[in-house]
C-alpha cells in the first residue's frame, strides 16, 4: 500500500465491557504490514468528536480504522463531516449492529485487510429525531429492551437475552401509532416500528431482508404480531419475518406519532421516551470498507 496513506485508529477502550490494550497492540502489528502511517486515539467520552476532527486536519488522515461498537462508528461518522475519508470496522463493542451487515471476516488480520483494501460502499445515513442513525432505529419493544439492558450490569448478547422476558412482561403491548409515510396517514398497532437502513440488528436478527444501505431509501417496518414466541424469535434472530408479522414501507422520510410516550433507540443506543419520531434520509454518504464478497448483497 502507498506509504502516503494516513490512517487513524479510533479505539473505544471500554466498548464490549473489557479493556483493549492487547487489541490495540495486535491492530498495530497488523497495520504495520501494510506500509502506512498510523495515528491512534482512544476515546474518553470527553470532547472526542472535536479531537478526532483536529487529528484528521493535523495529520491529513485518509482512512479511519474504528475498533469499537456502533456508538464509536457514529462518533467517527460525525467527525468526518462529509470529507472523503473511508471507515474500516474492527467489531469490538457490545452492539456491533452495523458490522453484522457487512459479512466481515472473523480474524483481525482479515479485518485490517478489508479496512485498508479497495472495496467500499457509499452508505446512506438517516436522521432520527436529529440523531445520526447508520443501520436501525426503532420505537417500541426493542427500544424498551435496550433501555433495560443499559440499566443492567450484564453486557453482550447474554445481557440482551436476560432482559427480554422482563421487558415483555412490563411493556404495555400493543402500542398504537399514527404513521405518516409516502403522503399517507395510517393508524397502526403492533409491538414496534423499525426505521431500517440495514438488514440486521446487532443480535443478528434479520428484520429487513430486502434493505440496501446505498439505494437512497430506507424501510419502515411495522411489526404487528403479539405472539410472544414470534417476538422472542425475532429479537433473538431465529425468525425470518413474514407478511403477516411485519408490514414494510420504502421511503425517504417518515413521521411516527403515539399518544403515549414510547421508547426510542438508534443503532443500539437508547434515546428516550417520545411521542413523535421524525426520520429522513441524509443526502451525504458514508464510505464504508467492505469485503469483496459483501458487494453483491448491496
Amino acid at each position: 500500500m502507498n506509504s502516503n496513506i494516513k490512517v487513524l485508529l479510533v479505539i473505544n477502550p471500554i466498548s464490549g465491557g473489557s479493556g483493549k490494550e492487547q487489541l490495540t497492540k495486535d491492530i498495530h502489528i497488523e497495520v504495520a504490514k501494510h506500509n502506512v502511517s498510523l495515528e491512534t486515539f482512544e476515546t474518553t467520552g470527553n470532547d472526542d468528536e472535536q479531537i478526532i476532527k483536529n487529528i484528521i486536519e493535523t495529520h491529513k488522515i485518509n482512512r479511519i480504522l474504528v475498533a469499537g461498537g456502533d456508538g464509536t462508528i457514529q462518533l467517527v461518522a460525525k467527525a468526518i463531516d462529509d470529507k472523503d475519508i473511508s471507515i474500516g470496522i474492527i467489531p469490538a463493542g457490545s452492539a456491533n449492529g452495523l458490522a453484522s451487515n457487512f459479512n466481515l471476516p472473523n480474524s483481525l488480520e482479515k479485518q485490517v485487510e478489508v479496512a485498508l483494501g479497495e472495496h467500499f460502499i457509499l452508505m446512506d445515513i438517516v436522521s432520527v429525531n436529529q440523531h445520526l442513525c447508520l443501520h436501525i432505529a426503532d420505537v417500541g419493544i426493542n427500544a424498551e429492551l435496550i433501555k433495560n439492558y443499559e440499566n443492567s450490569n450484564l453486557r453482550g448478547k447474554l445481557g440482551y437475552a436476560v432482559q427480554t422476558i422482563p421487558t415483555l412482561i412490563e411493556s404495555e403491548l400493543p402500542y398504537k401509532f399514527l404513521l405518516e409515510v409516502n403522503e399517507e396517514k395510517l393508524e397502526k398497532e403492533g409491538i414496534m416500528i423499525a426505521i431500517a437502513n440495514a438488514n440486521k440488528f446487532g443480535t443478528g436478527a434479520m428484520v429487513n431482508p430486502s434493505g440496501k444501505m446505498d439505494d437512497g431509501f430506507f424501510e419502515v417496518l411495522v411489526f404487528k404480531s403479539l405472539d410472544v414466541i414470534k417476538i422472542l424469535k425475532t429479537l433473538g434472530g431465529t425468525l425470518e419475518p413474514d407478511a403477516e408479522f411485519v408490514e414494510c414501507f420504502t421511503t425517504k422520510s417518515v413521521t411516527i406519532k403515539s399518544e403515549k410516550a414510547v421508547s426510542l433507540q438508534a443503532d443500539g443506543e437508547f434515546i428516550g421516551q417520545v411521542n413523535t419520531v421524525e426520520a429522513k434520509l441524509f443526502t451525504s454518504k458514508l464510505k464504508i470498507m467492505i469485503p469483496v464478497d459483501a458487494i453483491p448483497a448491496y
